[in-house]
């Protein structure tokens, strides 16, 4: 099975590269289901409902979130309208959204994805291991997709070790910086530390740089603006058996809009 994942959608430079890159892709690599973090994609921090759908229709399967998944508040009025709209699974009782889920593909096959969040320097979630072995034990042995959203290098690669031979992918998200360190581990888990993001990739994780570089020189707190230099789409391809639920190819994807 073909597997597209796309790094974090950042504002509308995000959403173009999205449209005018992933019809290409699937094309050209055959793939048969796509997964996008979304959690910026409505002006770099959040998003709206005209927005997800309009993801939709780019051909986006499901869509995962992370911490900015709530930055604008509408997102509590449609959240739990689309079951193809993540939000992190460890978040407390009580939160509106849901964090796993199981799809079809294209061809038929069924796919589940499951949505977690870090704690490192992130936020006081519920514990995203745990919640891992709990989500577990309600799915279906096959194809699992895990996107873990987390900002530590450490706390990413322990999970991916930790669910090795139990998920087909953990794909590391919210640092918006393509990591080389793609591999299978030794149970047949794809692992990536970060898949990278979509948007202005000549600008400081999606931003412009100038606004970046102003609030490290003086500290004032501003309203950041997505960058649009150098609009492209960062993720990665995978194959996994749908048999036996391993993976058996991951390779990172960047590519440039015209």
């Amino acid at each position: 099975m073909r597997i597209l994942f796309i790094g974090d959608v950042v504002g509308n430079p995000g959403r173009k590269a999205v449209r005018e890159v992933l019809p290409r892709l699937k094309m050209e690599m055959g793939i048969e289901f796509t997964v996008a973090n979304v959690e910026n994609a409505a002006g770099g921090a959040g998003l709206t409902e005209k927005i997800v759908r309009e993801l939709r229709d780019y051909g986006i399967d499901v869509m995962t979130g992370g911490n900015h998944t709530w930055d604008k508040r509408e997102v509590l009025s449609f959240i739990d309208k689309y079951e193809w709209l993540l939000r992190p699974a460890n978040y407390p009782e009580g939160v509106p959204g849901k964090g796993f889920g199981v799809y079809t593909s294209d061809t038929g096959l069924k796919v589940s994805v499951v949505n977690l969040i870090g704690r490192l320097f992130v936020g006081s979630f519920d514990c995203p291991f745990r919640k891992a072995d709990e989500i577990l034990k309600s799915l279906e042995p096959g194809v699992i997709l895990v996107d873990f959203h987390a900002e530590t290098t450490s706390e990413k690669q322990a999970l991916g070790h930790y669910l090795d031979g139990r998920v087909s992918a953990v794909i590391g998200t919210h640092t918006h910086v393509q990591t080389s360190d793609e591999r299978i581990l030794k149970g047949g888990t794809a692992y990536i530390t970060d898949a990278g993001m979509s948007g202005g990739l000549y600008g400081v994780i999606g931003i412009k740089k100038e606004q970046a570089i102003d609030r490290f020189l003086y500290q004032i707190p501003q309203r950041f603006e997505p960058s649009k230099d150098m609009i492209g789409l960062e993720g990665v391809y995978l194959e996994v058996d749908p048999k036996t639920g391993k993976a058996t190819r991951i390779e990172r994807i960047r590519r440039f809009i015209s």
